[in-house]
């Protein structure tokens, strides 16, 4: 019987564990995302501690950004996120925490957190300014171990957002998250050019939808103008052939069937893409 109920107790404090997610520009090479794992353990031991990527191209706020979007939504609700990618660290630039009607989100005030955030459903936003919520002594340098992972363990420990700052409205928001329409044409931008060389923009199937139906999309480049097959997957193609689809973050992608698009197309995030579907 003792054995029984230990089991079970086992078994409730597994399931009421609460899940941080780590995502940085920090890599594997240094202790730094291991200290920000040990300050989550020791002010809440029961954190389950999941790395969605510490290999964040450096200071790139845009890939940051795209990779927290793409991992979340498989999350639990109550998950609480922290992102570092933080080019203004010890500046003026806020630290916030984001409720969402999922989840929270914690980091710099740079519109890292809001692509993925927004996607949720935003309830409020805090500024952290609580020292009682930071660790004794904060770094100039090192937010992350010393405000946000502080501020993480303490979400997974149900302290309210109330606690942690003055609610603010006001937070940066990047121009990547925006697409505009122009005379039946979506102009946005890349994104991200994934480890497979596929060119994933930042126009989703929604902004898709908003275009007259057609088998071919023609895509505009900075140094390319190309018209492609507009497919469902990578085999439509032949190999080494190109063609554009959803991916399965719900972005427009351009592909070459086992090659590499950006290296074939000379593009790269940041470049502007201006996309028009015909039959």
């Amino acid at each position: 019987m003792n054995w029984c109920l230990f089991q079970l107790r086992t078994e409730a404090k597994r399931l009421s564990a609460k899940i941080v997610t780590l995502t940085s520009d920090f890599g594997s090479r240094d202790p730094y995302v291991a200290e920000m794992k040990a300050v989550i353990l020791s002010i809440c031991p029961d954190a389950v501690i999941v790395d969605v990527s510490h290999e964040i191209e450096k200071f790139n706020i845009r890939i940051g950004a795209f990779m927290l979007a793409s991992a979340v939504p498989y999350f639990p609700k109550d998950t609480v996120h922290v992102a570092v990618v933080d080019p203004d660290v010890g500046t003026e630039r806020r630290s916030i925490l984001v409720q969402t009607q999922r989840g929270f989100f914690v980091g710099p005030d740079n519109g890292l957190l809001i692509l993925a955030a927004e996607k949720q459903g935003i309830i409020s936003i805090h500024e952290i300014t609580n020292p009682k919520l930071m660790l004794s002594s904060v770094s100039c340098t090192f937010h992350g171990r010393d405000v946000f992972a502080p501020a993480a363990a303490h979400l997974a420990n149900e302290v309210p957002p109330s606690d942690f700052g003055p609610e603010i409205r006001d937070v940066v928001k990047p121009k990547f998250r925006k697409v505009k329409i122009s005379k039946g044409a979506l102009i946005g931008e890349v994104l991200h050019v994934d480890g497979f060389g596929n060119v994933i923009t930042n126009v989703n199937e929604k902004y898709m939808t908003q275009l007259h139906s057609g088998a071919w999309i023609t895509a505009e480049l900075p140094n390319r103008n190309l018209r492609l097959k507009f497919g469902k997957t990578y085999a439509e193609a032949q190999p080494k052939e190109a063609l554009a689809l959803i991916g399965s973050h719900g972005y427009v992608e351009l592909a070459i069937n086992q090659g590499n698009a950006a290296g074939t197309f000379h593009a790269k995030a940041g470049d502007m893409i201006k996309l028009t579907l015909s039959s």
